[in-house]
């Protein structure tokens, strides 16, 4: 089982400048291994399209992958002996780093998507470095012990568990301070898999909203609490101070620290809120269904500031992953007519968005839009799909009138479980 722990650190003065010349050693050394790689791929690269019929073959040059760019960090410790200040294996790992970006791009992930061109770091930008191994012993009391930086203090408000040993170790810059990752492994403790069937019984739905931040299947809402909205009178102040500041001077540094503090405060408001409903929603139920949203999408549209502010994608991902570590499950479906189909008898009624209550006028039921969704993907998940009695009233004969009737009769049952609310369609 692998997990990763966080603690904040207190270096001092020494310590600190050893760390911010590092990280500025490392962005130049990333930068320069970047545009190795970027002037032999522009070299060697031909266009297809307007390739002449004769033309001699150029000699290719050596192409500057992983292992030759490690194999060269010789040269720089010779040119540049600031580089020898640096830990052998953090040095390695900036090569890495620039591996991992340049094939992202020329190759495609698992999903047949590729990401964009891999650019330069800024002044700035380059914010955090790692050790690939270290001494399993490095944390001694309330201090870590970083080789070629020293024992440098840190704030460890949890214990690491028993059993569990330190991989790698991660010290990044954020706007507070620097913070140290540890990530941690404990193999005899298997990777937990759930292979429970979903069912009425085990089984969640979710429909994740701008109105509520999110409706279960059970009627249960967990309200939006919207940080980023609260807090935009604080930050408009903060942007006016820094807008009237001379960029580049001292208080204009100042006041930039200002506001990346306070979107840092934002943002840690909204992990700490979607940890705790995640544990929520995983504490009822042994399998979580969503609808498969295209988010990227709709950040695109009016909606972007409040899709934004609720994190939804976000919050999936803590959910995933949470659900995978104690064993459970989240299921994705399709997230279409979700809002529109009854969950009661399975007909489409239309409605807009500003309308916030399904009434269906064929069976007589009347509840809230995001319940209505909620249980249709609860449906979903586990396969009694209101989709099979609109299939089965495609048949004829008795066989026609028992799938529907069979359909209906589920639905109805899991709908009056979960929603007392429900009005019967027989009266």
């Amino acid at each position: 089982m692998r997990t990763a722990y966080q603690y904040k650190l207190r270096p001092n003065k020494e310590q600190l400048a050893t760390i911010e010349m590092w990280l500025e050693l490392l962005r130049r050394q990333y930068n320069y291994r970047l545009g190795e790689r970027f002037s032999w791929w522009s070299k060697n690269r031909c266009p297809v399209n307007a390739c002449p019929l004769v033309m001699p073959i150029p000699q290719l040059r050596d192409n500057p992958d992983y292992y030759s760019q490690k194999k060269d960090l010789v040269n720089t410790k010779d040119k540049f002996p600031d580089y020898k200040l640096i830990h052998s294996q953090v040095l390695q790992d900036c090569i890495k780093r620039v591996k991992l970006a340049f094939d992202r791009w020329l190759k495609t992930d698992k999903k047949g998507t590729r990401l964009g061109k891999p650019r330069f770091k800024g002044n700035g930008r380059y914010r955090s470095f790692t050790y690939p191994q270290i001494k399993l012993d490095c944390i001694e009391g309330n201090q870590i012990n970083l080789p070629k930086i020293g024992k440098v203090k840190l704030i460890q408000h949890r214990p690491i568990p028993e059993g569990f040993i330190i991989k790698t170790v991660t010290i990044s810059r954020k706007a507070d301070g620097y913070y140290v990752t540890l990530s941690l492994e404990d193999k005899s403790v298997p990777a937990l898999s759930c292979e429970a069937e979903p069912t009425l019984k085990n089984t969640l739905g979710i429909d994740m909203g701008l109105k509520e931040f999110l409706v279960t299947s059970e009627g249960e809402s967990v309200p939006i609490p919207q940080y980023y909205r609260s807090s935009q009178k604080r930050l408009k102040t903060l942007q006016k101070r820094l807008s009237r500041k001379k960029k580049g001077s001292k208080r204009w540094l100042k006041a930039l620290l200002a506001v990346a503090k306070q979107h840092k405060k934002v943002a840690d408001k909204r992990k700490d809120f979607h940890f705790k409903t995640a544990n929520e929603l995983l504490s009822k139920a042994e399998v979580i269904a969503h609808e498969n949203l295209n988010i990227k999408g709709l950040a695109k549209t009016h909606l972007s500031k409040s899709i934004n502010d609720a994190g939804w994608g976000k919050f999936l991902t803590i959910l995933t992953v949470k659900a995978e570590n104690a064993g459970q499950k989240t299921i994705g479906v399709n997230p279409k007519n979700t809002s529109q189909d009854c969950s009661n008898c399975g007909e489409k009624v239309k409605k807009e968005l500003n309308i916030r209550t399904h009434s269906c006028p064929h069976c007589g039921v009347v509840i809230d839009r995001d319940l209505n969704a909620a249980i249709n993907i609860k449906n979903r998940a586990v396969g009694h799909s209101v989709l099979k009695a609109r299939g089965a009233r495609r048949d004829t004969g008795a066989t026609k009138r028992e799938a529907h009737t069979i359909a209906s009769a589920s639905v109805w049952e899991m709908s009056h479980e979960y929603c007392p609310k429900l009005i019967d369609s027989s009266n």
